[in-house]
């Protein structure tokens, strides 16, 4: 079985737009999702990301406050999960909330590092 990890982006603004009761119920909605895949053995790990950070280049000689992207592009959390084919790995990811806002889901293999 390999692992898969999803990068979640975009619908911030949509998010934001919501009540407090409908982002509750929306986060409700996660919690489920994930919970659906932990008890498939699915999940291995996964966790919403905070907005600001730094952005590291040249070894650390270049430190830049950031991420500096459009709201789409951002990176909001990611998930990794098991699945036995990358067509598993997308048919789990059509199940997330994210698409409610208008988000999107990247899925990428994880590869192994033989050391």
């Amino acid at each position: 079985m390999a692992k898969y990890l999803y990068l979640f982006r975009g619908g911030d603004d949509n998010m934001a737009a919501l009540s407090p009761e409908e982002s509750q119920e929306h986060m409700q909605k996660w919690g489920a999702w994930m919970q659906g895949l932990a008890e498939k053995g699915k999940l291995v790990d996964g966790l919403p990301l905070n907005k600001s950070g730094k952005v590291v280049e040249q070894a650390g000689e270049i430190i830049h406050d950031g991420p500096y992207t459009e709201g789409a592009e951002m990176v909001g959390g990611y998930l990794i999960v098991n699945a036995e084919t990358f067509d598993e790995a997308l048919e789990i990811s059509k199940g997330c909330p994210i698409y409610e806002s208008g988000g999107s889901t990247e899925v990428r293999e994880i590869m192994n590092m033989d050391v």
